[in-house]
This record gives structure tokens, sequence and C-alpha cells, in this order.
């Protein structure tokens, strides 16, 4: 079970376990899940309406974006900034686990508060996701650029990009976005957390069974949590991608229409008047397809190589304790 648990043995993972579970859940789920993040993306950026009745953008459909990019770019631009994506997934996940199994403690031993409560969990998961967006933020925002650009490209590498938009925009461009970030980000992780909770505890065996299939379950709730929380907070994600794009324009001229944003009022207001209610929640489908599975797979390889470490020790315990 995710989070600080006195009942269990050994009640935790010690921070080592947690960083190194949640750095390995995250790079597992962002290999398996970056097509369907580069989708996304192309659909938040495009200013044009997406319909299929009336297509007037470039993209207007998962299948037609997968075939027009595969045709245009080839396969590996689905993997468009899989480098600072992995090397973000993996901050990310070692932050923000070690963060979440640090306060769930600190709110047992410390507070009248149980531990285990999806109430709990909800303000830890917040906190951590914030503590983990903070760290990584500038990871985030490389890994739009690159998702973002089309052929030919602007950036070449990771440490020419790095190198461009500091020596151009400076160096608080890193931070483009951070605001709706933590705005979005906070709620987001809070009832991922929350809904996992209350998931693990409705299809949890009865206490006399034995507990199997407890990473199929694991799968199945956090792919239920994260399309609840995705859907609820996803315009903020978008206003976010719009930022971290600006000044960044010229790349984004082959997409279609481009737009700069003085900050997160205005670009709420222009995409509000210009786009609609529908604008808001561009590219919501490959983004709930893509909530589903990387929140299901977080949840599933963070349990997973607990165990497995948890595992690997009581082996060692047991080899020591026979000599």
């Amino acid at each position: 079970m995710v989070g600080y648990n006195p009942g269990a043995q050994g009640a935790g993972p010690s921070p080592k376990q947690a960083a190194l579970a949640g750095s390995a859940a995250g790079m597992v789920t962002r290999a398996l899940v970056s097509p369907l993040d580069v989708l996304k993306i192309r659909f938040q950026l495009q200013i044009e309406p997406v319909s299929s009745l009336r297509p007037g953008g470039k993209y207007w459909g998962v299948r037609q974006a997968s075939r027009r990019i595969l045709s245009e770019e080839g396969l590996s631009a689905f993997w468009k900034g899989h480098v600072p994506a992995q090397l973000l997934s993996i901050c990310y996940g070692a932050v923000q686990f070690t963060s979440f199994e640090f306060l769930t403690k600190v709110v047992h031993e410390t507070t009248p508060y149980d531990s285990r409560t999806s109430g709990v969990h909800f303000a830890c998961g917040g906190l951590a996701a914030c503590s983990a967006t903070v760290v990584c933020q500038p990871l985030d925002t490389l890994r739009t650029r690159f998702a973002a650009q089309g052929e030919p490209k602007v950036y070449s590498n990771l440490r020419h990009a790095v190198s461009t938009m500091c020596s151009t925009e400076g160096a608080l461009t890193f931070y483009r976005g951070l605001s709706p970030t933590l705005l979005a980000v906070f709620p987001y992780a809070g009832l991922q957390f929350f809904s996992y909770n209350i998931f693990r505890r409705l299809l949890a065996p009865p206490p006399t069974a034995p507990d199997s299939g407890g990473n199929l379950r694991s799968l199945l709730c956090g792919a239920a949590a994260g399309m609840i929380s995705k859907t609820v907070t996803y315009p903020l994600d978008l206003f976010k991608k719009r930022l971290q794009v600006g000044g960044f324009e010229a790349a984004r001229v082959q997409f279609g229409r481009v737009r700069s944003y003085a900050g997160l009022l205005d670009c709420l207001v222009q995409v509000a008047q210009e786009e609609g209610l529908r604008g808001l929640f561009k590219g919501l489908s490959p983004s709930l397809l893509k909530a589903a599975l990387s929140t299901g797979f977080t949840f599933f390889w963070y349990e997973f190589f607990l165990n497995a470490m948890r595992n690997l020790g009581d082996q060692q315990r047991s080899c020591l304790t026979k000599e």
C-alpha cells in the first residue's frame, strides 16, 4: 500500500527505497506512454478548432494525428523530447514518492490524523507533487519544447536547447507556466492519491482471503484515479503548455496559427474568447488515455519495485540468519 502504514511490517519504505522505486516507476512508465504525450501536446498547442466534422487545424483526431506525424516526421517523432522527459520522470518520481512517504509518516506521528485516510493522502499527495514540480519544472519545459517542434528541428539536442534558451530568453524561461502548473498539480496529484486510496480500499480482498491480484488491482485503481484527476484539472494543463512555448512561435508556424500570452489570466481569456469552452479541453482524449496508463503504470511499478526490494532484503536477512 502506498503511504505510511503503521500496521504493516516496517511501517513504510525508507527514503532510499521510495526514491529508487519512484525513479524506476517513472522511467518505465515514461517509455510506455511517450507517444500519447506527444499527441496531447500537439493538440494542446493548436489554436485552430479540433473537429472531425469540420477539420480546421493540422490535427483533428487521434488516428489522423498519429498517421500525419508518422508520415511527416517518422516513428521516432512519437518519442521527441524523450531524453528530457525521461530525466523529468526519474527526478519527479523520486521526489514525489519520497516526499509523500515522508509527509504521511510526519502526519501520523505528529498529528491526531491517521495517515491511511484518503483526506491525508489528498493533502500529502498534493504537497509532494508541488515539491517535485518546483524541482523538475525546467525539465518539463524542455520536454514540451522538444515535443512541440516539427521539422526542421529548432533544437538539435538537449545541450543545444539549454544554451539557446539561456542566451536568447534567459534562465527564467525554464519556469514558464509554473503558476498554472502549481495550481493544477496540487489538486491533480491530490486527487490521484485520494482516488487511488479509495479504490484500493473498495477492491481490497476480505481480511481472511489471500491477497492475490495485488499488482493488477494497483494498475486498475491507478488508471481510474488518473482519469478522474486529469478531467478535473485539464484546462490548467493546457494553459501551462501554451505558456511554456512562449518565445518559441517560429517553430510552431507550420502547425497553424500561433499566439503569445502575457500570463495565465491572459491565456485563459484568449483561449476562452477565440476557441470557446471546447478549446479548454483540446487533446483531452489522448490525455485521458495517457493519464489512465501513466497513473496506473506509475502505481503499479512503484509497488512492484518496492515489493521487489523488500523481498530481496528479506532474502538477504534470511541468508545472514542461516549463516
